[in-house]
C-alpha cells in the first residue's frame, strides 16, 4: 500500500465502490483525484482505432491509479476500469497534494511507487521491439516473478489470463496460447489445469 488508509482518510479521502467493468476515470478526463484501491483490481488500459484492446497495467489491493498524473496539467491518456467489484479511496488533488507537502516520508513512498511502474513500462517497451512471441512473454513472467521470493522453477503461479498476457504484449490470445505451449515442452513452464506456473 502505497499511503496508509488511515491518513488518507484523516486528509479526506472518501470510499466509493465500483462493479465490475465500471470506469474509475476515462480517457480525455481531467485527473482530479488520487485514487487508492482497498479492494478489487483495475486494469488501465487503451483501445487503437479497430477497437483492439491494449492493457498498460493491472492493478490490485494497496495499489494508486493514474497518480503520476496529478503533477502535471494532463488528460488521463488510458481508461481505469474495474475488473472485479473493487472498493477505491478517493481524495481530492489539492488535498494529495498538501498531504505530500506535508510528509516526505510519503513523498518518498510515491517517488518509489512510480519508479516501479515507469520501470515496468521500460521493460514491455523494449520488449515490444521485438516479434518473438517467446522473448515477450518470458519478459513479462520474469517481471512478475521478480516481485516473489522464490527462484524455484514452477513455484511461481502467473496471476494473468492468457487474453491479458496478450493484450500485455501486443500479441493475439492465439498466439499467447500456441507460444505458451511450445515453452511447456521446452521445460520452460508447467500448465497444470489451465494455470501457467513459471
Amino acid at each position: 500500500m502505497v499511503i496508509n488508509q488511515k491518513i488518507l482518510e484523516n486528509a479526506g479521502a472518501v470510499t466509493k465502490t465500483y462493479s465490475p467493468s465500471e470506469n474509475i476515470f476515462k480517457e480525455g478526463e481531467s485527473p482530479n483525484y488520487y485514487f487508492q484501491i482497498i479492494s478489487g483490481n483495475v486494469k488501465m488500459n487503451n483501445y487503437d482505432e479497430s477497437g483492439k484492446e491494449s492493457i498498460q497495467h493491472l492493478l490490485e489491493k494497496g495499489d494508486c491509479i493514474g497518480e503520476s498524473l496529478l503533477f502535471m496539467n494532463r488528460s488521463y491518456p488510458m481508461n481505469a476500469i474495474a475488473l472485479t467489484a473493487c472498493e477505491v479511496l478517493s481524495l481530492t488533488k489539492q488535498k494529495f497534494l498538501s498531504l505530500l507537502e506535508e510528509n516526505p516520508k510519503i513523498c518518498f513512498e510515491m517517488n518509489r511507487s512510480l519508479s516501479e511502474k515507469l520501470y515496468f513500462k521500460q521493460i514491455m517497451a523494449q520488449n515490444m521491439s521485438t516479434q518473438n512471441p517467446t522473448v515477450k512473454l518470458k519478459t513479462l513472467m520474469d517481471y512478475l516473478k521478480s516481485f516473489e521470493c522464490t527462484e524455484k522453477r514452477f513455484m511461481f503461479q502467473i496471476p494473468l489470463t492468457r487474453q491479458q498476457m496478450a493484450s500485455l504484449t501486443g500479441l493475439c490470445v492465439e498466439t499467447v496460447i500456441r507460444a505458451l505451449k511450445r515453452m511447456e515442452k521446452e521445460g520452460k513452464l508447467l500448465i497444470e489445469n489451465g494455470k501457467i506456473f513459471y
